[in-house]
């Protein structure tokens, strides 16, 4: 079976998805409108073609035309494209750019993966861009979802059924390793809390800072905290000054992007990881850290619901960060709950989140709409 897909070739969900389907025996055929390094995807043996489609973002000379000239041309590439690959399959994973020039590509069978911002932001800025994700939509011969609360936000749009794939864990690589948490309990133990998200408004880094200050106020001499930041994003210096003013600064590390293989061994170094997300599709960090055994307090975002349900962490009202400070000083004081949790969220990945198993489901998803196995 060869499958088409478009995608963000740079996006780390691309690789883990491309490379997973390649691992499997798919042949994969990969374009992106946006520039990548082609390297990973050589290694993998997957053919990778770029067109820069946003590149009137940088050149401003290209005029105001530019932006259908490029969608147009884009599209042209990707016809030409499938007529010499001869895909069965042509699978879009994003409902906006990619999404649509794949429907207009009039390429069938045709999937479309929403992956969040694309249904729950996209649609709302105009009219316009509403009918782009219905038509999009509707060209799709199968529409699929990484949760259950993102399918329901994209029925906004799209009446058909919707299938859910899990973007889930390497639960090999992502498993409880010899934790801090075992480290003798006392005053002069640094507990550790965490996050690994993208520094901006949207994943609540603020919120979090907040928290953390007033879980130190909370415990006052009772523990040694620190707090460990990692992401990059266009926030970084807001939050920096944020930890200066709240005088948290020396026991807050920002370190930056973690390169994804090194995020289990981070995720080692925390006794909590703690995501207060003004909005979450899915939270595939929340669920990483799970795997690895580390407790997890999130936001109600609906993605995080749909995770940590049944008790599998803990849960705080959206821009609280004094209920999540609370949270975070109970976790500090109890060794029990917090064994508790790691059990209880490394157990929910492995029912529901394994990727071995995402990725099967996957492939279920390919082999019923092209009406064949994988050759």
């Amino acid at each position: 079976m060869k499958v088409f897909l478009i995608s963000d070739a740079g996006n780390i969900h691309t690789k883990r998805w491309a490379s997973a389907l390649a691992d499997a025996g798919i042949r994969v055929v990969l374009y992106s409108i946006t520039p990548a390094d082609e390297s990973f995807y050589e290694r993998k043996g997957i053919s990778l073609h770029v067109f820069d489609l946003f590149s009137y973002k940088r050149d401003k000379t290209q005029g105001r035309f530019a932006p259908v000239a490029n969608h147009i041309k884009a599209l042209k590439t990707l016809k030409k494209l499938l007529r010499s690959e001869k895909p069965d399959i042509l699978h879009a994973h994003y409902a906006t750019s990619y999404g649509l020039i794949a429907a207009l590509s009039g390429f069938h069978p045709l999937i479309v993966s929403v992956w969040g911002s694309d249904v729950y932001e996209f649609p709302r800025l105009s009219e316009i861009n509403r009918l782009s994700v219905e038509f999009t939509l509707a060209k799709a011969d199968r529409v699929l979802s990484t949760s259950r609360v993102m399918a329901e936000e994209t029925k906004k749009y799209y009446k058909g059924d919707i299938g859910i794939t899990p973007f889930g864990v390497d639960t090999e690589k992502f498993r409880p390793e010899t934790h801090r948490r075992n480290a003798p309990e006392g005053q002069d133990r640094e507990f550790v809390f965490g996050t690994v998200k993208t520094l901006s408004e949207k994943y609540g880094i603020d919120l979090l800072l907040k928290a953390f200050a007033e879980t130190e106020k909370i415990l006052g001499n009772e523990a040694n905290l620190r707090l460990i930041i990692a992401g990059k994003g266009k926030d970084r210096k807001e939050l920096e000054t944020l930890a200066e003013e709240l005088g948290i600064s020396d026991r807050t590390d920002f370190v930056g992007a973690v390169e994804h293989d090194s995020v289990p061994e981070l995720y080692s170094r925390m006794d909590a990881a703690v995501f207060l997300s003004r909005e979450e599709s899915f939270g595939v960090a929340a669920a990483e850290a799970m795997a690895c055994g580390c407790p997890v307090i999130a936001s109600d975002a609906a993605g995080f619901r749909e995770i940590l349900s049944g008790g599998a962490g803990i849960m705080v009202p959206r821009e609280d960060f004094m209920a999540a400070a609370e949270a975070m000083a109970r976790l500090v004081r109890d060794s029990e709950e917090r064994e508790r949790l790691s059990e209880a969220g490394r157990k929910r990945v492995l029912e529901r989140y394994d990727w071995k198993d995402n990725v099967e489901t996957m492939i279920g998803e390919y082999r019923r709409l092209a009406g064949k196995g994988v050759d």
